[in-house]
Parts: C-alpha cells; structure tokens; sequence
C-alpha cells in the first residue's frame, strides 16, 4: 500500500461528514496521505459515482485506496465490499453499482466482503446511517496504511455476483451511430455521451465535418442540428456548438463558452437519445 486514501461520496462539504471521515483516517495513522476526488455527486445517483470512479482511478498510483460512499441503501441488507482491481488499486464501497464501469473498463481480480464485527469503528454498532464514517473509512484507511491486508477485510465473494447497473453504449444506425447521454461534465453542460471515439471514427467521420447531431427524449425529438467535428472548442466560434472527443475518450457535445444543457434543456440518462450521422 502506498498510504493514499481518496474519499468520493455524495455528502457535499456543507456539514462535518467529511471530516469526520478524514479524522476516522488520522486516527487510524496519521501518515495517511487523505485526497478527494469528489463530494459532489448528486445525491443517491450511484450511476455517476461508477462514472466518476472510473474517470479518475487509472491517474492514482498504483496501491491507491478508494473510499467511495453514495448509499441509498445504508443501513439495508445490502453488502460492504472491497474490490482490488486488475491495475492493483483497492475500493472500499457498498455493493449497490459504484463498481459498473471499473468492472468493465478496468477489471476486478477480487472482491471481499467486509467483516463489520472486525472492521468496524469502536462503538458504533448501534449506528446504522453513517457507514462512510464507521465502516468504509475506517476499513479503507486500516487498509491504506498497512495495519490490515486485503485478505483480513473479510471473506472472499464472487466477482461475478456483485451489482451491476445497465451501461447503455453505442450502436450503428444508417449513416451513423446512437448511443445515449451518460453524464454532463457539469461545470460547463457539455453532453459527454455513450459513444466512444472508435465507434465513432469507424463511421468514417473526420476532424471538420458538419455532422447532423439528433437528439431524443425517449421517442420525441427535441434538437436536430448540424455541428462541426473539432479537435478542440478553439476550432469553432464562442457560443457555437461543437462535437468532440473528451477526456475519457467518448463523444460529446458542447458549445464553446457556453451551456449545452442548459441551452437546449437536455438530460442524462437511458431517456436521452442521441445519434450523429451524415
């Protein structure tokens, strides 16, 4: 282990959730190294916490520990997990999803259920609401510094059994291709999309074509437009639209400067269609 632990969870920074996590941690050891990758996560939307996951995690070294807490379901019958990926990283987390997109686009080499009676915060049995403090940062920072290995969480389960939500993907129409809109990259409502850069560029589309981008809310259109193909939002105009391929290698839509989402009222999730074709 290399003593880093990174906290991703929903509870936002408005209240001492996060820090009491981060003190969990401490006393634990306090050569921890504790970084965030995100508190901002809409609330119960395990979805976006599996994206956001799995858009971080291959830039962390290798050893990483990952306590991800978006749990709807806290204090249910549903699992306390730790998954060790393929590229060697460990993530502390409840079985509800928040592994989907890791699963697919990483891989997962073994997951163990969490041992609660073991690793669990002194006293805190009778609480069931706030697991991110007494379990899964006090599990993932045990981890983190060496004080318990990955074989002392608990005992080993399947990987094949643990949730998985449904990831949409892409497909080939006539012309062109279809996918869904996954996720915004919030701060600037660009539409970041199920298509990825190589089923796109297998349609024979090319940096500088005018693509015909339409968009759907489960079966009614609600934009239809051209929009240039660019490397980047310097190849067009402020407030004009573009298509471009983002950070995690899919397709996505924005306008230069602006609001895509917001312009044209569009959402996420398996409702929204979107297609580009010629």
């Amino acid at each position: 282990m290399n003593r880093l632990l990174v906290f991703m969870t929903d509870f936002g920074l408005d209240d001492g959730a996060i820090s009491a996590m981060e003190g969990v941690a401490y006393c634990v050891s306090y050569d921890l190294n504790i970084r965030h990758l995100t508190h901002n996560i809409p609330p119960y939307n395990i979805f976006d916490a599996s994206y956001r996951l799995n858009q971080a995690i291959d830039y962390w070294p290798e050893g990483t520990t990952f306590v991800c807490v978006v749990d709807p379901g806290v204090g249910s019958d549903r699992k306390s997990i730790v998954a060790r990926t393929r590229s060697n990283m460990h993530i502390v987390t409840p079985d509800n999803g928040t592994l989907t997109h890791i699963d697919k686009y990483v891989g997962i080499e073994e997951v163990r259920q969490i041992e609660e009676k073991s690793n669990r915060l002194l006293d805190s049995e009778n609480s069931y609401t706030f697991y991110g403090r007494d379990v899964y940062a006090y599990t993932g920072a045990r981890l983190a510094a060496g004080v318990i290995s990955f074989e002392e969480v608990g005992p080993k389960m399947n990987v094949e059994d643990i949730v998985r939500l449904e990831l949409y993907g892409c497909h080939k129409i006539e012309n062109g291709i279809m996918g869904y809109v996954d996720i915004l990259d919030v701060r600037y409502g660009s539409l970041w999309t199920s298509i990825s850069y190589e089923d796109f560029k297998n349609c024979g589309f090319r940096i500088g074509d005018d693509i015909l981008v339409e968009i759907f809310y489960e079966d009614r259109k609600v934009f239809s437009q051209r929009i240039n193909y660019g490397k980047s939002f310097a190849d067009v105009g402020v407030n004009e639209p573009l298509i471009y391929m983002n950070s995690v290698y899919d397709m996505a839509v924005a306008i230069n400067q602006g609001d895509f989402s917001k312009a044209y009222n569009i959402g996420v999730g398996k409702k929204w269609k979107i297609t580009m074709s010629k």
